[in-house]
């Protein structure tokens, strides 16, 4: 565990963000690994089945993703405040929150999944690919909400390290699987899926048992089980919340993949092969802005706003030098990375590709800080702002999806994105200042 209400705050979020980066940077890995495995064993239509369901399970696992953050900010607080009554009772109810939504989430998304793929206009030709794929995927899905919910659990307590070795575990387990399934036993993008979801419920279910044999005393007992109604109702305002923010942000990624899906098979198979590379570069950002957000969350409990402040204006500084990084790394190598990753030969493809992956990364600071600023102010309870920003992504993608689109063809795909990130970045950060004015906190440097 890991007090952050005491001693320096960069070095505190820089050794709490070291192992969630590295897990990141393994599961990403592991995505590029799965992207590559299935272009060149299976063709450049696998890769463009997977990416055409793809921002419809993130929309289901943003949403679980984003309640389990809510939670495990009121988690950080209470154990930032050092009432482990009330962090043990909180628990408890992030257990019952947790099992309801992977119940619901799953049967919703199953019994309607064919008229969801057919809204997202899944080209005929991947189609039945497609299916078998999100299909796996979706019935699988609570072993991602149980990880999640257990990784989040120790970084509310501020250990990092432990949901770092089972990621580890669990995507080096995945590419094996990977290979097994796909390169041994034939089983098309379908194997792809089955590794995937036999991955995370084995990471699961070794981090779940670790938390038994070594947090026990800081688990629910019988006492704790019993509801009580101002946790409950805190948890699940900070969590739906969160939650809300990021299914605004998931919704306006299924429309705007709906738009690319009309462009073709080839197009698909650039968006996918170029997100896989800028969201491995945007593993640093994401893993800076979420330790800052627990770093927060303990010092809001703890009423030590001039250490929150000092966190904030250095995590921006360091979103800005990964940007810098992130922009020359893709100028520098991008064509190289697509045509590793889809090993095609495709001009089409790669020039696609490239055109989203360079203008992408030429927004990351925007993108950095707006990440920084929505999970600080959830952090810090602020619940409304953080996803009047989503609204704003999202009225962008419509906008995008029903105007852009057709008008520019991929170049719209690919402009998007950055300009969407440009404004709520600005708009968040007039929000950030104007709020702790009003309520007398000075968030500001």
């Amino acid at each position: 565990m890991k007090n952050m209400t005491v001693g320096s705050p960069v070095r505190l979020i820089l050794a709490f963000a070291l192992p969630m980066f590295i897990g990141n940077v393994f599961q990403q890995a592991y995505n590029m690994v799965d992207t590559m495995i299935a272009g060149r064993f299976l063709g450049e239509q696998a890769i463009a089945a997977i990416g055409a369901t793809a921002t419809l399970y993130s929309l289901l696992m943003n949403i679980a993703w984003g309640l389990n953050n809510g939670y495990c900010v009121v988690l950080s607080r209470a154990f930032g405040a050092g009432d482990m009554g009330r962090f043990r009772r909180s628990v408890a109810a992030m257990i019952a929150l947790n099992i309801a939504v992977a119940l619901v989430l799953t049967a919703l998304s199953l019994a309607f999944l064919r008229p969801l793929m057919g809204l997202l206009h899944t080209p005929a030709d991947i189609f039945g690919q497609a299916y078998r794929y999100i299909l796996i995927i979706l019935a699988g899905m609570v072993t991602t909400v149980a990880y999640n919910a257990c990784a989040g659990y120790l970084r509310a307590m501020g250990n990092s390290r432990t949901p770092l070795v089972f990621l580890i575990l669990s995507s080096l387990l995945n590419i094996g699987l990977d290979t097994l399934f796909i390169v041994a036993l034939h089983m098309g993008v379908g194997g792809a899926a089955l590794a995937t979801v036999a991955a995370q419920g084995v990471s699961a279910a070794l981090c779940g048992g670790y938390i038994w044999r070594n947090y026990r005393a800081y688990l629910p007992g019988r006492g704790d089980l019993r509801p009580e109604r101002a946790i409950a109702g805190e948890m699940f305002a900070t969590g739906f919340s969160m939650a809300m923010m990021q299914a605004v942000v998931a919704m306006g990624s299924v429309l705007l993949q709906r738009a690319i899906n009309t462009l073709g098979s080839a197009v698909i198979t650039a968006h996918t092969a170029s997100r896989r590379v800028y969201e491995m570069l945007m593993v640093p950002m994401s893993t800076l802005a979420s330790a800052d957000s627990t770093f927060v969350g303990q010092n809001y409990g703890a009423k030590k706003l001039d250490r929150i402040v000092e966190a904030n204006r250095k995590t921006l500084l360091m979103e800005l030098a990964w940007s810098l990084v992130s922009i020359a790394l893709c100028w520098l190598l991008g064509r190289r990375l697509m045509v590793w990753l889809t090993g095609t030969s495709n001009e089409q493809i790669i020039q696609n590709a490239l055109l989203n992956l360079r203008l992408s990364t030429a927004c990351f600071f925007p993108l950095g800080a707006l990440l920084a600023l929505r999970y600080s102010m959830q952090a810090m309870g602020h619940k409304v702002l953080p996803v009047l920003s989503s609204a704003i992504e999202l009225a962008g993608k419509i906008v995008s999806a029903a105007a852009l689109v057709p008008a520019l063809g991929y170049l719209g795909v690919a402009l998007t994105e950055p300009v969407i990130w440009c404004l709520c970045a600005a708009f968040l950060a007039v929000s950030y200042v104007t709020v702790g004015r009003q309520k007398g906190e000075k968030y500001e440097p």
